[in-house]
């Protein structure tokens, strides 16, 4: 059986997500290509990618929200269909897809079997929590973006029978948990100098911010800004009182899993966020609009209180794989999503 995993680029979750991944894919009777495509991303995975595209990548602003317009200029429509024609997906028997849009697009008009396995998946179920606010467009670009033959997602709750638990890679699993002193930050949607202006105004704590905007470490006050690294930003969550962060899945999945009061803000404009707001919030996890002086005090209470939401995360994601490579799995391409 030949088998092509097409991982999402943009931001890190998903290849933190594929270095779990790959290793037990490739310790089955298969024979795996792998596939990334976008520019977003801070992390590599140590693994030979046979294709490598810049795909369809959503640039994050530094005003909470994405940039869209040079997410429009890096947004080369004839690139894109290019890419899309020359992915010979008719070579697989399978494409497992991490909201990937290249294999998606190109599988959808070649109707190879294509497989998708992402949080976005489940967050287009219709059990998944959502925002009292709908976005219809925001929805609508989920839907398209990376079609696939079926749909099987991760969530902070299983939602549903296709729905599983978010996969905690073993770099957290096996980290040293201790309630340290200080906060760990990751909102890569602002930028530092609108962060470092807000969270130095709580002065009695400790905050250590990771940025996708600066590449040499600052020490200002109580807060201190470092450059993305896996070990060392597992290391600060790992020891932190609590994780601020932006709503998108792995992150704030980690953080509960080890078992640390979090508080997230959603980017805006964008609906997989303003979705896994909506369910961390029914889970009784507090959510910040935006990271705005008006909010401080909903910080500072946060802060003061020692809440912590519980968790079950068991290790499935062997089972998870055996699933999706048996022929259970393996549906008709015309079945395919529009």
């Amino acid at each position: 059986m030949k088998v092509l995993y097409a991982i999402q680029g943009t931001g890190n979750g998903h290849l933190s997500r594929a270095k779990h991944i790959i290793p037990i894919l490739e310790r089955k009777n298969i024979e795996l290509d792998l596939l990334v495509s976008g520019i977003q991303a801070d992390i590599q995975i140590p693994y030979e990618i046979k294709y490598r595209f810049k795909g369809l990548s959503f640039i994050f602003g530094k005003k909470g929200g994405v940039d869209v317009w040079k997410t429009y200029l890096k947004a080369n429509t004839k690139r894109i269909q290019n890419e899309i024609k020359s992915l010979p997906v008719q070579n697989y028997d399978l494409v497992i897809n991490d909201f990937e849009p290249i294999s998606a697009w190109a599988c959808k008009l070649a109707q190879v079997p294509c497989i998708s396995f992402s949080h976005q998946a489940a967050v287009l179920s219709s059990k998944v929590p959502k925002p009292k606010k709908k976005d219809l467009l925001g929805r609508f670009i989920l839907q398209k973006y990376a079609p696939a033959s079926k749909q099987f997602g991760l969530h902070f709750q299983s939602f549903d029978e296709t729905i599983f638990t978010p996969i905690i890679r073993s770099d957290i699993r096996n980290a040293t948990v201790e309630n340290g002193k200080h906060y760990t930050v990751y909102l890569p949607s602002y930028s530092d100098k609108k962060i470092m202006k807000f969270l130095s105004k709580i002065e009695q704590v400790t905050w250590q911010v990771f940025s996708k905007h600066n590449k040499t470490a600052v020490i200002a006050k109580n807060v201190s800004i470092q450059p993305i690294t896996n070990k060392d930003f597992v290391k600060s969550m790992a020891s932190s009182m609590g994780v601020l962060c932006g709503a998108g899945f792995e992150t704030p999945a980690e953080a509960l899993f080890l078992k640390k009061k979090l508080l997230v803000i959603p980017m805006k404009g964008q609906y997989e966020q303003q979705c896994n707001a909506a369910a961390l919030k029914q889970m009784g996890v507090p959510v910040l609009k935006a990271l705005k002086l008006k909010h401080l005090d909903k910080v500072k209470k946060w802060v003061n209180t020692n809440e912590r939401i519980a968790v079950d995360y068991p290790e499935i994601t062997e089972e998870i794989i055996d699933l999706l490579l048996s022929p259970y799995s393996i549906t008709s391409p015309k079945d395919c999503a529009v």
